[in-house]
């Protein structure tokens, strides 16, 4: 075989079978291993660098419009209606301005966007769900752990590292990405008036947030977390980035009822509060609302756009369990099926299982608890069993909550 071998050499960098190894022949010549590595590592970035080009390169009419974007949003997301046209239009008003020609002396300025909704309305649903839809880079970024220059946590700005990431650090597309920064609620000041001393997660956080919103040139770590001065910064401009913020802001409707000068508590009544929907208080959010709740007014004015989503009812959270293309139900389904069983729901089983989410102030994320602690035994028992079919009864559904400590036996009185 060294005999055999002695006569070839790589055609790329001249060494012989035996130097290398690995030497594979072809039609006029050879390649050996590290040559085909280092050939592989060029193209694959000679790719990407076209791939990057052809993101910023954005033609209007090959994107989703308004209509489109809601009607894509509506297969996964139920109800909130008002939020999902506020963010089909932002998204859509987006992509105009990375495709606008600048030919005048018009320029279009981003529409920032905050979101206003109890836990379990589905603000992180939306962001993921039009994620799979965008054709810019996107990313879910938390607020809590941020934290002022100098102490324990992350910088502001390590949010711009993970969409730097999800576009393999190509600067150029993350400079036209999307950011949802989830729990922007966290970060308000403890009070209305402004902190005489450091607020290091809250006051400060928002302070360091402002260059981001409005756009300008930060030096992002690559990796993350907190920067030192001998790490090597990657410069990005946030002038095109477009910023969603969502947040519970739990309480919040304290601060309208006052403001609408209703009562929180009571039975008193007068003309004015019989024109307020009492249980939809959210639905009059208004900017000054979020600076009573301890937003700073500089980051309140980044956010232009405020939106909120609308309580769950047990109409919405019963068809929750079933329609979405990623509903509850069809997950169990389909992870059943895997193991050749047929799984079906009775109506009152489901209506149960909302009754219970409505009882624990869940919301749609509790939905999926309250079904696993009713499906464990089952996917433990079923997958070694011979059974084909199984129902989920009311009954049954009791019977496991109970057994999961969720009820307690005078259910059964």
């Amino acid at each position: 075989m060294s005999k055999k071998n002695n006569g070839m050499h790589c055609s790329f960098c001249g060494r012989s079978a035996s130097e290398v190894d690995l030497l594979m022949p072809g039609a006029e010549g050879c390649i050996c291993s590290d040559c085909a590595e280092h050939a592989n590592d060029i193209a694959n970035e000679y790719l990407n660098k076209n791939k990057s080009v052809g993101l910023t390169d954005i033609v209007l009419n090959d994107v989703p419009k308004p209509k489109d974007i809601m009607a894509y949003l509506n297969q996964y997301v139920i109800g909130q209606e008002t939020a999902k046209r506020y963010l089909s239009v932002a998204v859509y008003n987006h992509y105009k301005r990375l495709s606008q020609q600048h030919d005048d002396d018009v320029e279009i300025e981003k529409s920032n966007i905050i979101i206003v909704g109890p836990t379990g309305t589905g603000k992180t649903l939306l962001a993921k769900s039009i994620a799979k839809l965008l054709k810019v880079p996107f990313t879910i970024v938390d607020a809590t752990v941020l934290t002022e220059a100098g102490y324990v946590g992350e910088d502001i700005e390590s949010l711009l590292t993970r969409l730097l990431q999800a576009c393999d650090y190509d600067v150029k597309a993350a400079e036209r990405g999307i950011v949802f920064i989830d729990e922007i609620d966290k970060i308000a000041r403890k009070g209305d008036n402004p902190s005489i001393t450091r607020d290091v997660s809250g006051e400060g956080v928002q302070q360091g947030l402002l260059k981001l919103l409005e756009g300008s040139v930060v030096n992002v770590p690559p990796q993350g977390g907190r920067k030192h001065p001998d790490q090597k910064m990657i410069p990005v401009d946030t002038k095109n980035i477009l910023f969603i913020c969502g947040g519970a802001f739990e309480g919040i409707e304290r601060k309208i009822a006052l403001r609408l000068n209703q009562h929180v508590v009571g039975y008193a009544k007068n003309s004015q509060q019989q024109k307020v929907d009492r249980e939809r208080l959210l639905h009059y959010v208004a900017p000054q609302d979020l600076k009573s709740y301890g937003l700073i007014p500089e980051i309140i004015g980044r956010l232009p756009i405020l939106t909120n989503l609308e309580p769950l009812d047990r109409t919405a959270l019963l068809r929750i369990l079933t329609e979405p293309k990623n509903a509850i139900v069809k997950q169990y389904k389909k992870m059943f099926e895997m193991d050749g069983v047929e799984l079906s729901y009775e109506e009152d089983a489901l209506e149960y299982v909302v009754d219970k989410a409505i009882e624990y102030q869940l919301g749609a994320r509790g939905l999926r608890s309250i079904v696993e602690s009713i499906m464990i035994d089952a996917m433990f028992e079923l997958p070694t069993s011979n059974e084909k079919k199984f129902v989920v009864t009311k009954q049954y559904a009791k019977e496991q909550l109970m057994k999961a400590n969720f009820e307690l036996s005078k259910e059964f009185s």
